[in-house]
Formats: C-alpha cells, structure tokens, sequence
C-alpha cells in the first residue's frame, strides 16, 4: 500500500516542554498554538480556575507567549481570534458550568466575555472572519453550529437536511467556508453560511469512518478510519456523483511509520498531524 509521509510544520520551543500540554491546535492563518498548564489533571479534580499559558509559533518560526488568567476548562479546546485573542472551551459541561464553557480572552489574556454553546464538543475551530464553529459527537447530538464571538448563534444545521448527522466526525474550517463528515452516514458537506442561494451542499461519501478531511478545488482526501484503517489515506473527486475513493495509502510520519496516538486539525487542503507526546505539528497538503 502506498504511503505519504507527513512533513514538518511547527514545534514547541524546548523551553516550554516542561509545562503540560493542555490541547495544542493550528488556527485559521497556519500559527501553531499549545496552551500549557503547571500539571495535568486527574480524573476527579474539581480543578479552581488556573492560569495557563498559550506558546503560539507563527508559520515563519517566530514564538509568542500569552498568559491567560483563571482558564476554567479542564479538557479543554483552544483557537486563535482574527484580533489576537483565544477561545477556550471545556469540551464537557457540568450542570453548574453551563453557563461559563466557552471564555474568551484578549490579546492581553483577560477574560472578556463567556458563554455556552452546549456540552459533548468533538471540535472547535475559528474562521476568518472571527466565527467559532462547533462540532458535537452523540452524547449531544446536536450537529454544527457557528458561533460569533459574543455567544450569538450565527448559523445551524437544525435545517440544513445533513443526513444521518448523530456526531461531527471530521472538521475542516478554511476562510469563512466548512466542510464535514457526519455519523452515521458520512456525507461530505460543504457550509458556506454567507451564500444566500445554496449554503450547504452535500455529497453522499463511501469512504466512512474519517476523522479529518482536506479538500482543494475539485478534489478530497480523507484521513483516519475504523481499526486497521486508523492511518488511511483515502483520495476522491468532488463531482455531481457520490464519492468514491480513487486512490488509498496510509499517512505516516516523516519518519515513515505510523503516527499513533494523535491530534489532527483540517485546515482547507491541509491536515495538520501532531502525534504524542504532542510537542510538534506535521502536515499533509493535497495542494502538493
């Protein structure tokens, strides 16, 4: 079977692999960015508000530390806002929490604004145009949504007719435009909130299981799967049919062996890799 190796994007700087890394993502501009914490936390900590740091490295290699005060997420998600702020949010909601999931922080680290946006978040992704957009896996089956980043809701799949749409397997937020792949059925779905005449296309997919997606232009691949085919890499074309895989390999590591355990963010045509101990970020690009 065919491989493609991943190549090296981003790493945290060494002076920060003493911190626990709490999540690490990449934003919508390519900036890698890790929020780091003092310890882990331990299953069954009622963990006080905490301060954390966010160590961000831009695509060309220069670092940035933000200190964000009384983060209150204990297994959180983190994204970058187009002003220089962060997102975090607590993936899970205790009943008492609801109210206070999502924090918003200024470029200073100060806490501006907080709100929910429901419990059971699969992925948290920021766009260019400062929208959060929400993915939720079924333990709360409640889709995709798009968020401004004052808690206003922007857009929903309620009514977007996404078949089969129990949990947000694979996220991919690219400009202002969203892609997905939804349980049970797995169709590939582009959201385009801002276009009046058809906002949301959907393509029945044969490839199931993918927890990442890139596309570019007229073409998709699809990355991850049940089992043996965790490491897949599976090729499509975007045409008025159903897609079908054309060509399927693995995606390994630069090193050629498999990843394991891992992060992957989608970011138009690339996906973005990160295998533990979660210290740096590889990519694939279907633009290459």
């Amino acid at each position: 079977m065919q491989k493609t190796a991943l190549v090296p994007y981003a790493r945290l700087p060494r002076a920060h692999h003493d911190g626990h890394v709490l999540t690490s993502t990449v934003d919508v501009f390519g900036a890698a960015h890790w929020l780091l914490a003092d310890h882990a936390p331990q299953p069954g900590d009622d963990l006080p508000p905490f301060d954390a740091l966010v160590v961000s490295v831009d695509p060309y290699g220069n670092v940035e530390l933000t200190e964000l005060s009384a983060v209150r997420a204990r297994w959180p998600h983190l994204d970058r806002l187009p002003d220089g702020g962060f997102v975090v949010a607590a993936s899970r909601v205790r009943r008492y929490e609801d109210a206070n999931q999502v924090q918003i922080f200024d470029a200073l680290g100060r806490e501006t604004s907080s709100f929910s946006v429901g419990d059971a978040i699969e992925h948290l992704l920021v766009d260019e145009s400062g929208h959060i957009w929400v993915g939720h896996f079924d333990e709360n089956p409640i889709g995709i949504r798009r968020w401004s980043a004052t808690g206003r809701l922007a857009w929903t799949s309620d009514d977007a007719a996404i078949p089969g749409l129990f949990d947000c397997y694979a996220l991919n937020v690219s400009g202002t435009t969203a892609w997905a792949c939804t349980y049970t059925d797995f169709p590939l779905v582009e959201i385009r909130p801002d276009r009046l005449d058809r906002p949301v296309r959907v393509w029945a997919n044969h490839v199931r299981g993918a927890n990442a997606v890139a596309v570019h232009g007229e073409r998709v691949a699809f990355y991850g799967g049940y089992g043996e085919e965790r490491d897949r890499l599976a090729h499509g074309e975007l045409t008025e049919a159903p897609v079908e895989p054309t060509d399927v390999g693995l995606l390994t590591g630069p090193d050629g062996l498999a990843p394991g355990r891992r992060r992957a963010v989608a970011r138009g045509s690339r996906i973005y890799v990160q295998p533990e101990p979660f210290t740096a970020w590889c990519v694939f690009d279907l633009n290459n």
